[in-house]
């Protein structure tokens, strides 16, 4: 046999490349059957933990159709852990006709992680927040080892940006957030309160020096103005769990794609 090769290079390299395409073929898993959109080929995860995911992020894809796929894998092997879920988004196809999916892998032996961003979410859920969603809520978790907790997280928030109940920027505003407080302060006390005491030492001329001073009703308004300038920050979010409708087994991916967006990270 090892002569005729040698004798025949054409075969030769018909089979270097056969082999070749085949390892790397073997590099990625194949779409899942039945398909999941949950799928730990490592044991991270608990059965009931994969189960809680798979109902959420299916109830989620039910009610809008944007696909968010979880896969957990013991190693990316020599490839970048980017380059490598862009491709797996790629040939699973997670997404649909909108190019609205995302997949979060990670890669336990690595001890990396990535979100990758379909086309048609990028603008929800940009390369800077996809950032922050790693640094602040995957990797603390999965420091900690509390990996349901931290994909958990993840997820929530993706859900609560993709249905647009935040913004990007009120989520990507990193040392900012302070100056947007003092400036409505500012605000509050120029055009709010300064009025007040003027009217109120008006009042008190005009009244012997009897006046009524703020009232309740504007103390509970600036109250709520202060509460509400809190509201949107990174983290404030409560869990996106049962709060879609649908419920029934997952369809399978639509054959969405991927332009590159995304981030991510070790721990």
């Amino acid at each position: 046999m090892t002569y005729h090769l040698a004798k025949n290079p054409f075969l030769l390299a018909t089979l270097f490349f056969l082999s070749f395409f085949q390892v790397i073929a073997q590099d990625f898993p194949p779409i899942p059957n039945p398909p999941r959109l949950v799928n730990d080929f490592t044991g991270t995860l608990s059965p009931e933990e994969a189960a809680q995911l798979e109902q959420k992020l299916v109830a989620y894809n039910d009610s809008t159709s944007t696909q968010i796929a979880i896969v957990i894998m013991r190693s990316v092997g020599q490839y970048d852990i980017a380059d490598y879920s862009f491709q797996l988004g790629e040939k699973w196809g997670i997404g649909t006709s909108k190019d609205n999916g995302i997949l979060i892998l990670a890669a336990m032996e690595d001890r990396k992680v990535f979100i990758a961003t379909g086309r048609g979410l990028e603008g929800a859920v940009p390369d800077a927040l996809a950032k922050r969603i790693v640094t602040n809520l995957i990797l603390p978790n999965f420091k900690m080892e509390a990996y349901y907790q931290g994909l958990d997280q993840a997820t929530d928030m993706i859900i609560k940006l993709a249905s647009g109940e935040y913004k990007a920027e009120e989520v990507t505003s990193d040392g900012n957030s302070g100056g947007a407080i003092f400036l409505l302060l500012l605000f509050i006390f120029l055009f709010v309160i300064l009025p007040l005491i003027k009217n109120r030492k008006d009042n008190d001329n005009h009244m012997g020096g009897r006046g009524g001073g703020i009232d309740i009703w504007t103390t509970i308004m600036l109250a709520n103005m202060l509460k509400g300038s809190g509201g949107g920050k990174f983290g404030d979010f409560s869990s996106g769990r049962g709060s879609f409708g649908g419920g029934g087994g997952f369809g399978g991916f639509g054959g969405g794609s991927f332009g590159g967006g995304g981030a991510g990270g070790s721990w």
